[in-house]
């Protein structure tokens, strides 16, 4: 996380808990319009900062907590800047949505060209570290639907790649996937995977050695 870029200059009223957007602090023009406002830029040390730092309050508070003023202090910021580099929350979330995902796709990209990519892939997807945050974006996404519209984006950019991946593997190696095709392959190794990974988090595990082990076998048949 970035270092503070300065003391607040002053206390920021209850409106900056509003999803609203600010005017932003460096265009100061009256009647600006809003396509006018400056809203930083994409590398920013401190959007990096307000990201990771909301990223953090989902995780500990959950994502109700969230608020321009608190994600303002954890990172030791006026609350006018949250307006500055993200036009309202959504935006904000999106973005640490966005950063999530991206990750993921780099990770999905490096399994898909080890020696055994499809249990590769399966590490990944039962891996529970993310969980928690994606458990707090899947409940946002239930009244926000641009929440909703970007993980069904994201969802549907994995399951193609794997979808592909398996056919490719099955393909290449003269395997026998029996009736299942790849998408339906695709759609069991990561929905078995994330129910896996959540429930873990949860501290449930009854079961979860035998479907491992189903799993197990079914991979073996795309490896030599």
């Amino acid at each position: 996380m970035a270092n503070p870029p300065g003391r607040p200059a002053a206390e920021a009223s209850d409106s900056d808990r509003s999803d609203a957007p600010k005017q932003s602090p460096v265009d100061t023009k009256a009647g600006a319009p809003p396509a006018a406002r400056r809203r930083g830029t994409a590398d920013s040390k401190t959007r990096a900062a307000l990201v990771d730092a909301t990223a953090q309050l989902m995780l500990d508070e959950g994502h109700g907590a969230v608020t321009a003023r608190r994600v303002a202090a954890k990172v030791g910021v006026n609350p006018g800047l949250v307006h500055y580099y993200f036009h309202n929350m959504d935006e904000l979330f999106l973005a640490v949505f966005r950063q999530g995902a991206e990750a993921n796709l780099r990770r999905q990209k490096r399994a898909l060209s080890s020696r055994h990519p499809l249990r590769s892939i399966w590490k990944i997807n039962t891996d529970p570290s993310d969980v928690n945050l994606l458990m707090q974006f899947i409940v946002l996404a239930q009244d926000r639907s641009v929440i909703k519209k970007e993980i069904a984006a994201y969802a549907e950019q994995f399951r193609e790649v794997e979808k592909k991946a398996v056919a490719q593997v099955q393909e290449e190696l003269g395997a026998d996937a029996g009736p299942i095709s790849p998408a339906a392959a695709s759609v069991l190794l990561d929905g078995i995977a994330r129910i896996i990974a959540m429930e873990v988090d949860l501290g449930v595990t009854t079961g979860h050695a035998d479907v491992i082990a189903l799993v197990d076998e079914y991979l073996r048949r795309f490896e030599r």
